[in-house]
Formats: C-alpha cells, structure tokens, sequence
C-alpha cells in the first residue's frame, strides 16, 4: 500500500541530501527502491486513474518542502535541497509532518493558509487544524492546488519573452471581457510603444473609453513608486484617465499606496495576482480532471 503523501516529505529530502538536483522521476525511482513498494504499488492510480498515487503524493512532497523553503527547485520539474534542509536533515530529525512545518516555517503555514506573497504570514498559534465540514476541506485543497499553480505559471510566465508577456497581458484583458474578441478588435494587438504604454485595449466593444497598458517582465526587483508615477505621467500625455499596470513581479508599498489625481485611476497587478487571473480565464492552462459534487434533485421526487 502507498503512505499517505506526508509519510514521502522526509525520504524525499533525505533522497536531496546529496546537493545535487533531481527531477521528479529520479525521486520516485529511488524512493521506491527505499520503500521495496510492489508492483502493484507502483502501477496504483488515483481515483481519477489520471496519474499513479506515487507521482501524486512525491510531488505534492516536494510543493510542501518547497514552500518551507526546505528544498529549491531551479526549474519546473527539478529540485535540489537548500542549506535550510541540510541543516533540518543535520539536526538529527527522522519524521517530517505537515505540523511540523507549520510550526516552524511561517512561508509554508502562509501556503497552506491560501495567502499570496503579498499577505502578512500566518501566525504560528493560527494555525491548528480545525474541524471542517467535507464541503470545506475541498475548497481548501482546491485552494491549494490553485496556489501552487499559480506559483508554476509565474515561473513560465518569468521565461517568457517580454513581446509574449504583453501579448498575454492583452489576451487576458480580452478574455475578461474588455474589447470583444481579438478578431473583432484587431487594434487591440498593436502596441504604441510611445511614451511608457504597451497597450491599448478598448474598455468596451464600442470603444466609448480606452484602457492603456503598462507590461513589466520583470525577474527580479520590485516596481516602486518611481515606476507608477512615470505610468501616470505617460497616461496623462495619452489624455488617458484608465491604466493598468501589470507585472511578473511585485509591488512596493510605497507604490501600492500612491494615489494618482482624481481624474485618472490605475489597478496594479502583481505576478501571483496575475497568475490567478490566469487560472481563472483559462489563459496558459486546461483542464486536468473534473469532480461534479451532487445533490438531491428535490423536484424528481415532488410528490403531486
């Protein structure tokens, strides 16, 4: 029988010990050495019968490491231990528990909690399990899963080219239901490249009202307030009076609580923000599996 995915989190670290960075196959592969699993543990799936239990539960191991910053991942699919881990794995410990890291690594509790980079880390005594009505726990675990591919994306997103990030910036406004379709609003597309803009997009299908944008790829740094009062400088030469100023990075709090002239508004992204949007417009990701929660259908049984 296949451990629970909590039983994987110290044989996954142990198995990094050695410095080096192994892909998601190589920490199976050894783990089942480890484990003497049997072929039928090996082959059993999850009950979507999309992915072996052995992937499943090894790789949420690593996202959970991950996030306690136990272990890096330089890449999508590829992890190598940090010197946090070494230093867990030095200290002599043998079990590895979700409570554990929560107790210990105010990052991961801030996961499990669903807040993003931006929200303040969860307070330590917060944090104890609670008792959840099913209903509850689903939408929590949904929670999860949607965090952590938000996290995937952003990684991708960072790897693209700064002319694919402005065209996904565009698809995404498109997609939220400004400017009709690409195909009816061709003009969406072309940037202007003037004066600090790299969009256009019409606020509605009539284009009674324009919203400008404002596209940072960024990998590293944070934008400041600097960077906003230039957008607004540059949308007050367009006599514009709506911006969005979107990046794969993240906002200073300074930049945050700039406040523009009553005449002109802006809304600020930031890349996990972004990322969310993505999921939840289907921009970069599809479906992987469907559960359909049902319920009574009071009016077959409506006695006449």
């Amino acid at each position: 029988m296949v451990p629970t995915f909590d039983k994987f989190l110290f044989p996954v670290l142990s198995t990094l010990k050695d410095g080096q960075t192994h892909n998601l196959k190589e920490l199976i592969d050894s783990i089942t050495k480890n484990f003497n699993f049997t072929k039928e543990d090996i082959e059993e799936k999850v009950r979507s019968g999309i992915e072996t239990k052995l992937h499943n539960r090894i790789q949420w191991a690593t996202t959970y490491l991950h996030k306690a910053g136990l272990i890096d991942k330089p890449s999508r699919g590829n992890n190598i231990i940090s010197q946090e881990g070494l230093n867990v794995l030095k200290s002599g410990i043998t079990e590895i528990t979700p409570k554990y890291l929560k107790e210990n690594y105010p990052a991961f509790a801030a996961f499990v909690k669903g807040n993003n980079s931006n929200s303040k880390p969860a307070k330590v005594d917060s944090i104890e399990p609670e008792e959840e009505t099913p209903t509850e726990a689903i939408e929590k675990n949904f929670n999860l899963m949607n965090n952590e591919l938000a996290g995937e994306l952003l990684t991708m997103v960072k790897a693209q080219s700064p002319q694919f990030f402005e065209t996904l910036v565009v698809d995404l406004l498109v997609k939220m239901g400004y400017g009709g379709s690409l195909e009816e609003n061709a003009t969406v597309t072309q940037f202007s490249k003037d004066e600090g803009i790299d969009g256009v997009i019409k606020e509605d299908k009539l284009g009674l009202d324009k919203i400008y944008v404002q596209a940072k790829r960024w990998n590293e740094g944070i934008i400041g307030r600097k960077e906003i009062q230039s957008f607004v400088g540059a949308l007050s030469g367009q006599g514009a009076s709506k911006g969005v100023f979107i990046t794969t990075s993240s906002f200073s709090k300074e930049a945050r609580n700039f406040k523009p002239s009553s005449t002109i508004k802006i809304v600020l992204i930031d890349g996990l923000e972004l990322c969310n949007y993505m999921i939840d417009y289907n921009i970069g990701v599809s479906v992987k599996n469907t559960y359909e929660i049902k319920r009574i259908d009071s009016d077959y049984f409506k006695v006449e």
